[in-house]
């Protein structure tokens, strides 16, 4: 019975309850020894021993459960030939100061305990146990496994509660437990060193029954070994819950010992140290430790794998890491694309490995390589098997990714695959489906040529009030078919096309991306002569021209509406109004220097065309691309001579000549070696009859120092 105040606590201890027991009889027993319990309160003790009693029950149901993965099963050397008692806790810790037989008794009763999450509060109270424990496992570790394991699972069951991990951290048991599983992994290697050795030397000795003794011997090892490091990671993983104790692990290295982890063979330590690396993965430090390792090498070894947990646990790790590019091409090269292909048959992977895919996708070096799997079979096939319902998000993206490669939409097409796609896009309204057939039909090819039957659907979808997105997507796929047997003029009169064309351009009309398909559109019109000649009388070139002005900082803007002019000057009638009616000529030598190279490219090409065809704007064209050149040159030039005269500019001292003088009074400037003219700056009468007989010119011919000197001065006199 518990009061308010801890202070008035009575704890009874119930030995004898189980599920054969007289609640009534026990009952009267707890009331007649307890003088605290009044008799009237008879009932509400019963009450409590019956609650005890089926929380007991239920307990032990629980335990008879699927083990869950974060769960720890008992293993070997658990089992005892009597039953623990907390009431006994002293003679065990007792037990703890023994040989290692007695101490491992000690620490298994104590474990028994510490199972029982309703001990656990009392266990914490016992500071001489827990010392004892921690004392016995930092000393004796590495003289029994068993002993280790055992210790380490007490900690554990306080772990898993986090009120409790202040106490382990004040023992520092998680940094033990580093130092533990560092440990036996050395081992393992050597272990295997040894086996690998014995198995060679039985090979020439023909002798087999070493081996065979040594395998087994290292099998009864591995197994306990295992024990130890699945206890000891599960205690750290609970610990990690605190990213500040996560990242001292990380600082210890945490991750190269998972990682190392991953080539044994045991199913339940793998999806724990799985499900650790998974947890560690979200932070960015983490995951760039485990691409400075061949961690996607090994977790591609257990794709696929029967154990179900473990194979749903290595996906979503997979699925982290998929996030880095360098990543995903470690997972293509670790031919994990056909495993994961071939997961989208289990519907319980189907979705993980559709995302790990869809990142992969993303990638324009991999998409072609899906052509070689059944990916896009199946991915077409679960499009049309969801029937009029929405498509699963990550479907459809994968699927608009596949079309971006043309491989992969000549298959999408193949059969009835577009016809099927259209119908459903065309039914649904769906703007991503819609945006699939986009990307399909960019590819040039013969399957091009199937679009034709489609172009009145697509196009009667334009003048009606649908959804912005859906419009958009519309435009854009009719924007890309560019083939020669289409009549656009037809297509234009027949749905009135041309209206509603006009009235986007108009800024602030629609949305930017609407209006910009708007202008590809036209772009793809005008290739056809008479539709040129509709546009240009409907006013759409003034509108253009509007738009480029409103829209001058968006390069694809400019870029579309520039590409509209060199169509339209390819035809007579509308390059008239373009070179007579309208100023584009003018914007189009204005963004002739653009700093964008495709902008620069259009434009010299239709300023090209325009310059054949009209002599007035040919000579404003060709005296600009002059007067550039020429400015660049002498910009080039300039430079140049700057940098030359740059050197001479300064004395020894670092300070300039000129300094805030005239160059011309610095007599020091004509000073010579052989000092031919005086300190006062005076020039003798004998200097220049030696000029004017040749004297001052140097072998060969050449002019010596004191004609440089001249030359320099009256250079610089220049510049100034």
């Amino acid at each position: 019975m518990q009061a308010d105040d801890a202070r008035y606590l009575k704890r009874i201890r119930l030995k004898s309850l189980n599920s054969n027991t007289d609640i009534a009889s026990l009952a009267r027993k707890v009331v007649e020894e307890c003088r605290l319990i009044s008799p009237s309160r008879l009932p509400e003790v019963e009450q409590l021993l019956f609650y005890l009693q089926n929380r007991k029950k239920s307990a032990e149901k629980k335990e008879k459960k699927q083990i869950k993965p974060r769960d720890l099963t008992p293993f070997e050397g658990m089992e005892l030939d009597e039953e623990a008692n907390i009431n006994s806790i002293d003679d065990y810790v007792e037990l703890l100061y023994e040989d290692i037989p007695e101490k491992i008794r000690g620490a298994t009763l104590i474990l028994h305990l510490a199972r029982n999450p309703d001990n656990l509060e009392e266990l914490l109270q016992n500071e001489t146990a827990l010392g004892a424990l921690a004392r016995v496992l930092r000393e004796d570790w590495k003289q029994s496994v068993d002993l280790a394991t055992t210790i380490i699972y007490v900690f554990f069951c306080f772990s898993s509660f986090s009120q409790f991990h202040g106490l382990i951290t004040h023992y520092k048991i998680g940094a033990l437990c580093m130092s533990i599983i560092e440990h036996e992994l050395k081992r393992y290697d050597l272990w295997q060193d040894e086996l690998q050795k014995k198995k060679k030397a039985d090979i020439l000795s023909n002798l087999k029954k070493e081996y065979e003794k040594a395998l087994k011997k290292y099998h009864g090892l591995l197994t306990k070994q295992e024990q130890l490091l699945r206890v000891a990671l599960y205690l750290l993983l609970n610990l990690s819950e605190d990213t500040r104790t996560e990242l001292k692990m990380r600082n210890k290295n945490i991750v190269h010992l998972l990682v190392k982890t991953l080539d044994r063979d045991s199913e339940e330590l793998l999806v724990l140290v799985v499900s650790f690396l998974k947890k560690l993965s979200i932070f960015l430090e983490n995951k760039n430790d485990m691409a400075e390792i061949d961690t996607v090498e090994k977790l591609a070894k257990l794709v696929p794998c029967e154990h179900e947990d473990l194979l749903n646990v290595t996906l979503r790790l997979l699925l982290n890491l998929s996030f880095d590019t360098g990543l995903c091409s470690k997972m293509v090269h670790a031919d994990l694309l056909p495993k994961l292909t071939s997961l989208l048959e289990d519907e319980a992977q189907r979705q993980i490995a559709m995302c790990i895919l869809y990142h992969i996708s993303m990638d324009d070096r991999f998409k072609s390589m899906f052509a070689y799997t059944d990916c896009i079979p199946q991915v077409m096939k679960m499009l049309f098997d969801c029937g009029e319902e929405r498509f699963d998000a990550e479907l459809i993206s994968f699927c608009i990714n596949l079309a971006a490669n043309k491989r992969n939409a000549q298959i999408m097409c193949e059969g009835n695959g577009l016809k099927m796609l259209m119908k459903r896009a065309l039914k649904l309204k769906d703007p991503l489906m819609m945006k699939m057939i986009r990307n399909i039909s960019q590819h040039d090819g013969p399957f091009k040529n199937l679009f034709i039957d489609y172009v009145g659907d697509l196009a009667a979808q334009i003048g009606l009030k649908e959804e912005e997105e859906f419009v958009i997507e519309c435009l854009g796929t009719l924007s890309n078919l560019t083939i020669p047997d289409l009549d656009w003029e037809l297509v234009l009169k027949e749905y009135n096309l041309v209206p509603y064309l006009k009235d986007h351009l108009k800024p602030g009309s629609a949305e930017d991306d609407l209006i910009l398909e708007v202008v590809i559109m036209i772009g793809t019109v005008s290739m056809d002569d008479s539709c040129a000649v509709m546009l240009a009388k409907s006013g759409i070139i003034p509108a253009l021209i509007e738009l480029l002005n409103a829209q001058q900082e968006d390069d694809e803007f400019v870029c579309q509406i520039v590409y509209v002019f060199y169509q339209m000057v390819f035809h007579q009638a509308t390059r008239d109004v373009i070179i007579k009616e309208t100023q584009a000529p003018a914007y189009l030598i204005d963004l002739m220097h653009d700093k964008n190279a495709e902008i620069r490219k259009v434009c010299d090409n239709t300023l090209d065309i325009i310059a054949e065809y009209d002599v007035e704007w040919g000579k404003k064209i060709q005296s600009e691309k002059f007067r550039w050149h020429n400015s660049q040159w002498l910009e080039m030039v300039e430079n140049r001579q700057m940098d030359e005269a740059e050197p001479f500019m300064y004395g020894d001292d670092g300070e300039p000549f000129l300094q805030n003088g005239d160059i011309l009074e610095r007599p020091d400037l004509f000073y010579s070696a052989d000092g031919i003219i005086p300190a006062d700056g005076a020039i003798s009468p004998e200097f220049f009859t030696d000029f004017q007989n040749g004297d001052l010119l140097g072998p060969q011919g050449f002019p010596s120092r004191i004609s440089f000197s001249f030359a320099y001065v009256a250079y610089i006199k220049q510049l100034i």
